[in-house]
C-alpha cells in the first residue's frame, strides 16, 4: 500500500483542485466585460477539468486507504482580470511542481496506476498553465 508520505500528498493534491474548482468558478461567474467575454468560458471549462482532477485523486486516495480532504487551499478570486490570471497561472505552476513530485514518488513505490493518473493530470495542468499564460500576453 501506499506510504502515509503519499497519502497526504495526494490530500494536498485534493486541497489544490478544490480550490482552484472553487476560484476559477467564482472568476468565470464575476468577471464582466469585454476582455472577460473570451475567459469566461475557459475558465469555467478549466474548473469543470480541476473538478474532475479532485474526484479522481480522491477515489484513488480513498482505493490506498486515506481519507479526502473536504478543505481547499486558499481561494483568491482578484479584483481585476490580470490579477486573476496571474495568479491563476502562478497556482498552476505550483500544481506542475506537485504533481511532478508526487509523479516521483508513485514511481519509487512502484504505484503505476498513481503514476499514470498524475501523468495524465499534469499534460492537463501544463495545457491550463499555457492558456493563462497566452491570456496574459493579450492583458
Amino acid at each position: 500500500m501506499a506510504s502515509k508520505e503519499m497519502l497526504d500528498m495526494l490530500n494536498k493534491a485534493i486541497a489544490r483542485e478544490l480550490q482552484v474548482v472553487v476560484q476559477y468558478m467564482w472568476q468565470h461567474v464575476m468577471w464582466k466585460g469585454v476582455k472577460a467575454f473570451a475567459v469566461k468560458d475557459e475558465l469555467k471549462s478549466i474548473a469543470i477539468t480541476e473538478m474532475k482532477h479532485a474526484e479522481d485523486i480522491a477515489e484513488r486516495l480513498t482505493y490506498l486507504g486515506g481519507t479526502p480532504t473536504t478543505k481547499p487551499e486558499p481561494i483568491f478570486v482578484g479584483g481585476s482580470l490580470k490579477e486573476m490570471i496571474e495568479h491563476d497561472k502562478s497556482d498552476e505552476e505550483g500544481a506542475i511542481k506537485m504533481y511532478k513530485q508526487i509523479i516521483d514518488m508513485a514511481k519509487k513505490e512502484g504505484d503505476e496506476v498513481t503514476k499514470r493518473m498524475f501523468q495524465k493530470i499534469l499534460a492537463d495542468e501544463e495545457e491550463h498553465h499555457d492558456t493563462f499564460s497566452g491570456l496574459l500576453e493579450e492583458s
